[in-house]
């Protein structure tokens, strides 16, 4: 029973490890996080074509607040409505429609809206998170995320060792020391902290 748990518990720390790193590294990367709810290949762009294709709203309330509910779907009858008519205005009033849609879903994670995104736009690592949601097996995320999490945190590692030998050399290599080690050691400790304050959430 003992090695049961014991198991469990590596299980549970391991999940908990690899969620806590994908959102260390959307916070520290260098340039802003892809949101991929704004491109045509993106769930809720997908939701909204499949809403228009069969004419069902239902489809698309859970993108939305309850707030911006009555906007978007009297717009979305009112896409549909003209949907055998000039494909032109269609067109015009349906890419209008997923504007609004797609604005006001931003507005309900409390992030800006920049636009649509053409498909082929959203970063690997969000495609391969809906396809482990889509296949129900998330196995295959967990490797390609924990390969690129120890290639990313040895690179911080290999820099600063090296500059380690050579910070005494000079106030140049020194300060070049100093930036890579605060970057090195500033990554290791904002894992450990996620991973402690997820582990006492669970506990």
């Amino acid at each position: 029973m003992q090695k049961r748990n014991f198991s469990m518990s590596t299980n549970l720390f391991k999940s908990l490890l690899v969620l806590s790193l994908i959102v260390f590294f959307s916070i520290i990367a260098v340039q802003p996080a892809q949101a991929h709810c704004d491109s045509y290949d993106g769930p809720v762009l997908k939701d909204a074509a499949k809403a228009l294709e069969t004419n069902n709203v239902e489809l698309i309330k859970k993108w939305i607040s309850a707030e911006d509910e009555e906007e978007v779907v009297a717009l979305f009858h009112k896409t549909y409505n003209l949907n055998n008519g000039d494909p032109e205005v269609y067109e015009i009033v349906k890419t209008h429609f997923y504007e609004t849609f797609v604005r006001l879903h931003r507005q309900m994670e409390g992030a800006p809206y920049t636009g649509l995104k053409p498909a082929g736009t959203t970063s690997k690592i969000i495609v391969m998170s809906d396809k482990a949601l889509e296949n129900g097996d998330i196995d295959h995320l967990l490797n390609a995320l924990s390969n690129h999490v120890n290639a990313v945190l040895k690179e911080k590692y290999e820099k600063v060792a090296a500059l380690n030998k050579v910070k005494n050399d000079s106030p140049e290599q020194g300060r070049q020391f100093v930036a890579a080690y605060v970057d090195y050691t500033h990554s290791i400790e904002a894992v450990h902290n996620m991973v402690d304050r997820e582990a006492a959430h669970v506990h």
